[in-house]
């Protein structure tokens, strides 16, 4: 008999992982389990303008820039998924830095997590270009299972 105790639900904000969380909450619900809500800032987020509001500071004034990142994108996930979450068992919010699949991999060893529910696309198509697919990743190094939602209305033309 299959039984769920704790949901991963991976997200970076994208259309993706936002469908993504309406299948893990019914995850976590049917099987009466916590709910872990995860997100990743890639290591690199220091040196990308868009993420930090300014250059980022000398080493030695990165860890305060690093908490302040990581307090910001846990209030985000807090408002954009907590109250949506509140029917589950038991609901955990965390923010690492890092690469990705190796993050979330990690967590979920650590947390000893069930099943891994993920948008099947990311927001980054660069990350793809560069590192491969993070779901990809994570499917072939997780110790659980995993499951990637795709957008259904973007659809699979064939060659030829």
């Amino acid at each position: 008999m299959i039984n769920y105790n704790k949901v991963l639900f991976c997200t970076d904000f994208s259309e993706d992982a936002g469908m993504a969380f309406h299948h893990a909450l019914d995850f976590a619900r049917r099987y009466k389990a916590s709910l872990h809500i995860l997100h990743v800032l890639h290591s690199g987020y220091k040196y990308m303008r868009y993420v930090v509001d300014e250059y980022v500071p000398p080493a030695e004034k990165e860890q305060t820039a690093d908490a302040e990142v990581v307090k910001r994108a846990e209030a985000d996930l807090r408002a954009r998924y907590g109250d949506k979450a509140q029917e589950c068992k038991e609901v955990a919010v965390a923010v690492r830095i890092g690469v990705p699949f190796v993050e979330i991999v990690r967590y979920a060893r650590e947390n000893q997590v069930d099943l891994i529910v993920m948008g099947a696309s990311g927001s980054s198509d660069l990350d793809k270009q560069t590192f491969g697919s993070t779901v990809e990743n994570v499917a072939r190094r997780a110790h659980c299972h995993v499951v990637a939602i795709r957008n259904p209305e973007l659809t699979f033309k064939m060659p030829g």
